[in-house]
């Protein structure tokens, strides 16, 4: 009994050192992740071959139980018995495959079985026990969730020794050498199956779990990928953008070529293959083409199914995903390997899954692109909202001034000028530097003062550099609010206090000045609606807010404080600040 033991061992160890090469080989290994019937045939031959195997290389036992050497028992002669692994081969093919594999293996194991003995009566009943054996297994592993990838090594130990017991009892009630035979062969035969199951299940679970491990470290690649593509797609879908997202797409996973194309010609491509798709020139393979025009992913395992044009190229197994936004198809994101085994279930996925990514990506910086641009437009209609009627008093005063004091006009002139190009450029730029606001204040107070000599004082204070940005108007608005509403023409020593200071990481504009103050009942609305008022709509304040509300969001602050003896707005948005002129 210890020199079958030894030799079951043998048979075993040869039957391990298959399965660590089959492993090793990666079409193998997809078949791991798939479902489907083309699979699952695949996973019967595979398995056939190893149980057949398995047949031909069994102990040969004469009518006393001696052993028999013999290296390929392609025939068993009459009376004679044999001891094998084929149940090994069959449990291991149920549980990796299912019950349907287990099930056919198991007959083609049982049929080969029958052959060896000449077809004889005695033998038939391997062929259902066989059968049995490998439907079993595969319901004990439950194979549609991969459960064999998360069995212990005792799990198969348990379900090797209980499928090779199956085979015992079989022998045992159908043979006519039932006891004799399995008082002999039983104890060696069940003990080494149950542990050459395990470990050859051990071995395949090992390499599942390494794939899903790469898996698991592709979709975290994935996800710094996406963190680092977005920002790209703000300007849309160009060759700027796409050559950027290749190179990081290249970077952060294993593909051995990165291709971005639009529905024509190749936007981007970095890796192999590079010397001849060029970015520019139209779409080189059909592939691409039938991905753009389908709608469906494609997927070639080798150089011909790519139908490149250059002969030479070196890429021979490839994944084609059309990108598709608001259902419209805009081009096409294509990833390539160089070898064609490497193109396995999790590579597929994951080329899937990053042409989704990519298309939602450049959806979203197209959305973000459009809601820069409609606040651009508010932005800039809100500009044009600035008091028109300025202009006219200004010219009238120019006009009464002229008579008197040409040289004083002339001045006048120049500062309406000044204040014309403030309002012209404010109404381009989203924000301007202190220094061209200053200017467009003092413009606007020197056309003031021009028509009521002497009623206020504006005093300036600046403890921040001129090139801080602020959006235009911003000042302008706030002075020519208190010229306009702060005093009445019975004050005296009227005052208006302009200070601009940093507080922090805050541009901090304080307009003070000391009149009759604002309405309480008006006060809550100001800068937030339109107001119902004798001196004013509030139409200036509300635009402001709403411009800082389009800027800055919740980081800007407009802030008024009145009572009678005066009127403080204070503003706060983040500094900025611009390049030196």
């Amino acid at each position: 009994m210890l020199n079958l033991t030894l030799l079951m061992i043998e048979r075993v160890g040869l039957i391990i050192i298959l399965a660590f090469f089959l492993v090793n080989f990666p079409p193998f290994r997809k078949l791991l992740f798939r479902q489907d019937g083309a699979a699952k045939f695949q996973l019967i031959i595979i398995f056939a071959f190893f149980t057949i195997t398995a047949n031909l290389i069994g102990i040969e036992l004469s009518p006393d139980n001696s052993i028999h050497f013999n290296p390929l028992l392609l025939r068993i002669p009459a009376g004679y018995s044999v001891a094998n692994i084929r149940i090994l081969t069959v449990t291991v093919s149920g549980i990796i495959g299912g019950p349907m594999v287990g099930g056919v293996v198991g007959a083609v194991a049982g049929v080969h079985r029958v052959l060896q003995e000449s077809l004889t009566n005695d033998a038939l009943f391997y062929i259902p026990s066989s059968i049995l054996i490998g439907i079993l297994s595969g319901w004990f592993s439950n194979q549609k969730q991969h459960r064999f990838a998360t069995m212990k090594p005792w799990h198969g130990f348990l379900i090797g020794l209980l499928m090779e017991t199956i085979q015992m009892t079989f022998i045992l009630i159908f043979s006519p050498t039932g006891w004799r035979l399995v008082r002999y062969i039983a104890i060696p035969m069940i003990t080494v199956s149950a542990l050459g199951t395990s470990v050859f299940l051990s071995i395949v679970a090992l390499y599942f779990r390494q794939e899903v491990d790469v898996q698991a470290t592709q979709t975290r690649s994935v996800l710094q990928l996406a963190l680092k593509t977005l920002p790209a797609f703000r300007q849309g879908l160009n060759y700027k953008s796409a050559q950027e997202v290749a190179n990081l797409m290249l970077k952060y996973t294993n593909f051995d070529a990165i291709g971005i194309t639009d529905k024509q010609k190749i936007l981007a491509f970095v890796g192999a293959g590079s010397d001849h798709h060029i970015a520019g020139q139209p779409i080189l393979t059909d592939l691409s083409l039938k991905a753009i025009q389908s709608g469906e992913v494609q997927i070639a395992n080798n150089f011909h199914e790519i139908n490149c044009s250059e002969p030479k190229c070196p890429l021979h197994s490839a994944i084609v995903v059309p990108l598709f936004i608001k259902e419209q198809i805009i081009g096409s994101l294509k990833v390539y390997y160089k070898e064609q085994w490497r193109l396995s279930p999790v590579e597929i996925q994951l080329g899937m899954g990053l042409g989704e990514i990519l298309a939602m990506q450049i959806m979203l910086g197209d959305m973000e692109r459009q809601t820069e641009l409609v606040k651009d437009a508010e932005i800039k209609s809100l500009h044009a909202q600035v008091n028109p009627h300025f202009f006219f008093n200004a010219i009238n005063t120019i006009v009464a001034v002229m008579r008197q004091d040409s040289e004083k006009a002339r001045e006048l002139l120049i500062q309406l000028s000044t204040y014309f190009r403030a309002n012209l450029m404010g109404s381009r730029e989203v924000v301007i530097p202190l220094s061209q606001e200053f200017k467009h204040v003092r413009a606007y107070l020197s056309l003031e003062q021009a028509r009521f000599p002497g009623r206020y004082r504006v005093l300036f204070s600046n403890a921040v550099s001129e090139n801080a940005l602020v959006p235009p108007f911003t000042i302008q608005i706030l002075v020519e609010n208190a010229v306009r509403h702060a005093f009445n023409p019975k004050m005296k020593d009227q005052q208006i206090k302009v200070g601009v200071s940093q507080v922090a990481n805050a541009l901090k504009i304080v307009v003070a000045d000391n009149g009759h103050g604002i309405d309480p009942h008006i006060l809550k609305q100001l800068g937030h609606q339109v107001v119902d008022s004798q001196s004013g709509s509030g139409t200036a304040l509300q635009n402001l807010t709403a411009r800082f509300a389009g800027l800055y969001g919740e980081a800007a602050n407009l802030d008024i404080q009145s009572s009678s003896e005066g009127t403080t707005i204070t503003v706060k948005i983040p500094f900025q600040e611009g390049k030196q002129k």
